[in-house]
C-alpha cells in the first residue's frame, strides 16, 4: 500500500521538476494566472500524502519534503511550465524583472561577497537582448550595477527608491510629488521618491553603526535610501538584543519604519513605495502603464518580492515566480524555482525561446518602448 502511494506521489509531481512532457495540473487563467484543473483525473497530492502520514503515524509531522512538494503542486515550477507559460505569453510582450539575493546570486553570510557566477551574467545579458530587464534590489543601485556589471539592464535599488531609466516626459503627478526627486544624469532620468529623507537616513545609519558593534557578527550596510542591518552572523541569543537597539533607534524616527528579510532587519522612510511600485513605474516609463498587450514577468525570493507578485496579481496577466527551496505558504507567485540554479536555467531557456521563436530583429527594435517591443510569437 505504501509503495503503492509513493508511486501515485511520484505521478503527481510529474510536473514539479522533471520533463516538460508530464501530465500538468495546471492551467493559467486570464492569460498566464494558474489554477486546478477540475477536469484532471489525477489525484490530488494533498490526499496522497495525507494518506501516507496516517500510515505511518498520525501525529509525526510531515516530512519537510513531501511539504515542499505538496506545496509546489500549487506554486508549480517554471520549468516544468515553460512551454504553457510560453503558450499564454503568444502575442504579448514579455518584460523581465529579477530581484538580485536569493536569485542571481545565492545567499551568502558576507553581504559584500554576494557574487553572480560568470554563467548567470551571461544569461541575464542574453535575455536583456530580446526582452527589457530591470535588476529591483534592496541593496543601493550602485551596488547592485556592481554585482551585475551589465549596460543593457535597468537597475532599481533600495527596493525601488533609487531608479534610473530612459528619459521621459513629466507627468503631472511626478510634478506634484513633494517626495520625488528627478534628476537628469547624461541621458538618463534618475528618480528617487525618497530623496527628502536622506540627512535623516546617514543620522539613523550612524547611530545603528554605534549600537551593532557592540554585538558581535552584526553588520550595516548602507543601502542608500534604505539600511540593512546584517544578523546572519549572530549568534542566536545575541539576536533579540540587536533587534531592541534597532527597535529603539527606529522609535527616535517617526517617518521610518523597520521590516524584516533573510537575516536582516531593514529600515525604510515610511513612503507609499515599495518594489510592486518599482514594477508598475518602469512598465509605465516603457509606456506599458494601460496595456493590456504586456506580460511582466517577475522573480524573487523574499517578503520585499511579494508587493512585485501582488501588482502583477492584480493586473490579471504575467508570471509572479518565487525562489525557495521551503514552502512558502502566503505567496502571491504563481509559479517556483528551487534555487538560483533553477534561475539560471529558466533564463537560458526564455533567451533561446525567444532566438527560436522570431525572427531577427535590429537592438533598436528590440530596445525601443511602446509599439517598437517585439511581440512575443
Amino acid at each position: 500500500m505504501i509503495m503503492t502511494n509513493f508511486a501515485r506521489l511520484n505521478q503527481a509531481m510529474g510536473l514539479q521538476r522533471s520533463s516538460a512532457s508530464s501530465k500538468q495540473k495546471v492551467q493559467p487563467i486570464t492569460e498566464v494566472l494558474i489554477k486546478n484543473d477540475e477536469n484532471s483525473g489525477d489525484l490530488s497530492l494533498a490526499s496522497i500524502t495525507s494518506d501516507l502520514h496516517d500510515i505511518s503515524n498520525p501525529n509525526k509531522p510531515i516530512p519537510s519534503d513531501l511539504a515542499y512538494n505538496s506545496w509546489v503542486v500549487e506554486h508549480p515550477s517554471a520549468l516544468g511550465s515553460f512551454d504553457r507559460m510560453m503558450k499564454a505569453a503568444k502575442g504579448k510582450r514579455i518584460v523581465v524583472f529579477l530581484d538580485y539575493d536569493g536569485t542571481l546570486s545565492p545567499i551568502v553570510d558576507d553581504p559584500d561577497r554576494a557574487f553572480m557566477s560568470d554563467e548567470m551574467r551571461a544569461a541575464v545579458r542574453e535575455v536583456a537582448k530580446y526582452f527589457p530587464t530591470a535588476v529591483i534590489s534592496g541593496r543601493s543601485r550602485d551596488k547592485v550595477k556592481e554585482f551585475v556589471q551589465l549596460s543593457n539592464v535597468y537597475y532599481a535599488g533600495s527596493h525601488g527608491m533609487d531608479i534610473m531609466v530612459p528619459p521621459r516626459p513629466l507627468r503631472p503627478c511626478d510634478a506634484n510629488n513633494n517626495t520625488t526627486a528627478m534628476d537628469i544624469k547624461g541621458s538618463d532620468v534618475l528618480f528617487q521618491p525618497a530623496k527628502r529623507f536622506l540627512p535623516a537616513i546617514q543620522e539613523i545609519r550612524t547611530l545603528l553603526e554605534e549600537i551593532t558593534r557592540k554585538v558581535e557578527g552584526a553588520r550595516v550596510e548602507d543601502n542608500r535610501f534604505c539600511i540593512s542591518v546584517h544578523f546572519r552572523k549572530v549568534r542566536e541569543e545575541d539576536y533579540g538584543i540587536l533587534e531592541e537597539k534597532v527597535k529603539s533607534v527606529v522609535g527616535k524616527y517617526a517617518e521610518f519604519h523597520l521590516t524584516l528579510g533573510k537575516k536582516v532587519l531593514e529600515i525604510r522612510p515610511s513612503i507609499e513605495w515599495n518594489k510592486g511600485h518599482a514594477l508598475e513605474y518602469l512598465l509605465d516609463t516603457l509606456g506599458f502603464s494601460n496595456s493590456s498587450d504586456v506580460l511582466p514577468l517577475y522573480i524573487g525570493d523574499d517578503r520585499t518580492d511579494e508587493d512585485a507578485f501582488k501588482v502583477i496579481r492584480s493586473r490579471g496577466q504575467g508570471f509572479p515566480i518565487i525562489v525557495s527551496s521551503t514552502p512558502k505558504e502566503d505567496t502571491k507567485a504563481c509559479y517556483s524555482l528551487h534555487d538560483p540554479s533553477e534561475v539560471l536555467t529558466f533564463l537560458l531557456r526564455l533567451a533561446r525561446w525567444r532566438k527560436a521563436s522570431s525572427s531577427s530583429r535590429s537592438l533598436a527594435q528590440i530596445w525601443g518602448v511602446g509599439s517598437n517591443l517585439p511581440r512575443s510569437v
